[in-house]
């Protein structure tokens, strides 16, 4: 199969550490998969039975073709030589666990926010978070919670995820994502980051408008813009403002970037399949993008 940048938006480098990465679990799982079936041990020697007629590679890397281009399967069926069937969906979780690599500390990867807490608090890291919706399909009529998704910032259904990165720009976590109709600050408490706030004291975390209640709940932790000053202030107190939000909106920039570099993956520009299968979707690319800046 042709293992082209173009196609997987990764490197040789990268894809060979995943392959690397992910074959043990795959298999692991291949193998609870038909313990589980079967009722007990295998009775015939390793190796025996039907052949797979996709390995493990070829799997994986139709998998990031489909993340990176969301080529329908019949369309990934023809690339492989196989029937739109076979290209199956099990990669995508083993993507989604892998959690967000650390550039500078090899072999670390965060996977909840109390890592991404704990870890800023070791480093020294002043973190930035920011919400992102991604547009779903309208729930049939008449099933319960179809309201849950409308939202009113976007005026469509979506779903929203949070995002915490770095002060360059790399992604360190992401959440399982919310219906659309939930506010960022409420997506936010529910993740638990009122206790990362109070077990980790000295970190800092820059914020929007949208996490002002965080703002007056967490001060000096939970960041927010400056407040606009009233009506008839002094102009020089109106230019001190100005000065401030743009230097607070300079920093907080980068979360931005982030969050652009998940939307270059196809299959978050819109997303038009199950909704249930969107946070694992999300999950994957968010840990593939920071990996480039490790296996560039």
């Amino acid at each position: 199969m042709i293992y082209h940048r173009l196609l997987t938006g990764i490197s040789r480098r990268h894809l060979a550490r995943l392959i690397e990465e992910l074959a043990v679990s795959w298999q692991a799982g291949l193998e609870g998969r038909r313990h589980a079936a079967r009722g007990g041990a295998r009775k015939r020697a390793a190796g025996a039975g039907a052949r797979h007629q996709l390995v493990f590679v070829d799997r994986l890397v139709a998998t990031l073709i489909h993340l990176r281009h969301d080529l329908p399967h019949s369309v990934l069926g023809l690339l492989f030589g196989v029937d739109r069937s076979t290209i199956i969906t099990e990669i995508r979780p083993l993507l989604a666990e892998r959690g967000c690599a650390v550039p500078d500390r090899p072999g670390l990867r965060l996977r909840t926010l109390a890592d991404v807490f704990a870890y800023a608090q070791a480093e020294g890291i002043e973190l930035r978070l920011d919400a992102t919706e991604i547009q779903v399909r309208r729930p049939p009529a008449g099933r319960g919670g179809r309201r849950a998704f409308v939202s009113g910032k976007k005026k469509q259904n979506s779903m929203k995820a949070t995002v915490i990165a770095d002060w360059r720009g790399r992604t360190l976590w992401t959440d399982a994502l919310r219906p659309g109709r939930m506010h960022d600050a409420t997506a936010a408490r529910n993740e638990g980051i009122a206790s990362c706030f109070q077990h980790c004291p000295e970190v800092e975390v820059l914020l929007d408008d949208g996490y002002l209640g965080l703002g007056r709940d967490h001060r000096g932790q939970a960041i927010t813009p400056p407040r606009k000053p009233r009506p008839g202030s002094l102009p020089g107190r109106v230019q001190q403002w100005e000065r401030d939000r743009h230097g607070h909106s300079s920093d907080r920039i980068t979360v931005e970037h982030a969050l652009a570099d998940h939307k270059r993956w196809k299959q978050l520009t819109r997303w038009t399949h199950r909704r249930d299968r969107l946070p694992d979707t999300y999950r994957a690319i968010a840990g593939l993008v920071p990996d480039r800046t490790i296996n560039a």
